[in-house]
């Protein structure tokens, strides 16, 4: 028994003499001295701020990467441009609304006053018809037909004198180009932050847009509505001219091509505007004119037969009832080719037509008048987007300067129009 008891505790004092040399024989590491950086002060990061070189090493152990001062303006400067152009184009999406809206609502008035006036026309052409016979009618109901007659007659003078004053149909147009324009620009806008990094001209651009076409398709109708019926016709303008023509200094033509651009690509977009100024232009003025008289013509005479009408039934006599049915039936056929056929909308789409060809002018001279040319639009995307706003191909828009280049060489008159949309 004792034999166990001391063998057994010599293995054990043997096992604990091994783990103690075991742990004894670790390797002792070095002792290592962690710096910690001191606190700079403000003072120190002002004093160590360089421009274009950040913050300079206050300490050996210690870096401090930070932005460039001008990077910060720079970031700060087109964060706030991109805040500014998310603001107008909320305001531009709220403007095709409204204006799609108050489209809706002339379309309605246009409908309801044409067949309201041409109603009480017909309903007075009757009643005068009526009082003309004079058959199986005693002395007092001729007279409540003559004197019914002139009242229907009389308001539907002063309604006609007032709806083509305004030319609802007119008006309609207009708010159908407001909006199509208005979507254009909100495309054109997102197009600029979906690219990234608009700059505070880009927003100055952008307003500049929008105040114009304001200016050039009013909500109101008092005060600011546009004249309908002008001494002569004019293009509608509903672009910021300024911006057309910042660049007016001939260029230099050269052989050899840069940013797209070359000599013969210049030659052909003057030959361009050269068709759509004595062609398109000219024609849209021609018909713009015609329509314009035909339009005044007829806004007098419907208020003019009305009237006549009106005089016709208060006065007594078979005859003058006659005469105010037949001025009657002539005021409603008036009415109806007016408001009915749309004049009016015809005049403001030809001069929407006419505008946008001279947009196309300016947009082509402007883009030549800058003498850089590494500052202009790619030659060949502005190629492109020319013959896609007059319906050509690039094959065709050539084809097309040539044939005008010949027809100026032999003073012949050309006998195709620029634009093959409309």
């Amino acid at each position: 028994m004792a034999s166990l008891l001391s063998s057994s505790s010599s293995s054990c004092c043997s096992c604990s003499m091994k783990s103690i040399n075991a742990v004894s024989a670790v390797p002792k590491l070095p002792p290592t001295r962690i710096s910690v950086p001191r606190r700079i002060s403000t003072k120190e990061l002002i004093e160590g701020l360089r421009i274009g070189d950040g913050f300079r090493n206050m300490e050996n152990n210690v870096n401090v990467p930070v932005t460039t001062l001008q990077d910060q303006e720079t970031s700060a400067s087109a964060s706030i441009a991109t805040l500014e152009l998310y603001a107008v184009l909320e305001a531009v999406a709220d403007r095709v609304e409204m204006h799609h809206n108050i489209g809706e609502q002339r379309k309605n008035w246009n409908n309801l006053l044409l067949n309201s006036i041409n109603m009480i026309t017909l309903t007075g052409t009757t009643m005068a018809g009526v009082a003309a016979t004079g058959a199986g009618c005693e002395g007092g109901s001729i007279l409540g037909l003559k004197l019914a007659s002139t009242i229907l007659f009389s308001a539907a003078t002063g309604m006609l004198v007032l709806m083509n004053k305004i030319q609802p149909s007119q008006l309609v147009e207009e708010q159908r180009n407001a909006t199509r324009f208005f979507k254009q620009l909100q495309s054109q806008i997102q197009t600029k932050l979906a690219l990234g990094s608009p700059t505070k001209e880009d927003v100055k651009d952008t307003m500049e847009k929008v105040l114009a076409l304001d200016k050039a398709f009013p909500l109101p109708l008092l005060g600011a509505m546009l004249e309908k019926f002008p001494k002569t016709f004019s293009p509608a303008v509903w672009w910021t001219r300024n911006s057309q023509n910042r660049a007016r200094k001939q260029s230099k033509t050269e052989q050899t091509e840069h940013n797209g651009w070359s000599s013969a690509l210049e030659m052909e977009m003057r030959e361009i505007v050269n068709v759509i100024k004595r062609k398109d232009i000219e024609d849209y003025e021609r018909l713009g004119n015609i329509v314009l008289k035909i339009n005044k013509i007829l806004a007098v005479s419907g208020p003019l037969l009305t009237g006549i009408a009106a005089i016709g039934s208060a006065h007594g006599g078979s005859w003058a009832a006659t005469m105010a049915a037949v001025a009657g039936a002539l005021a409603t056929t008036v009415n109806t080719l007016e408001h009915g056929g749309q004049v009016g909308m015809v005049f403001e789409m030809y001069r929407s037509c006419a505008g946008f060809f001279t947009l196309t002018e300016e947009t082509i001279e402007s883009t030549l008048g800058e003498s850089d040319v590494e500052r202009r639009e790619n030659g060949e995307l502005f190629e492109m987007k020319v013959g896609l706003q007059l319906g050509r191909s690039l094959s065709q828009l050539k084809e097309l300067a040539k044939k005008s280049r010949y027809s100026r060489i032999e003073g012949s008159a050309i006998d195709e129009f620029a634009s093959k949309l409309f």
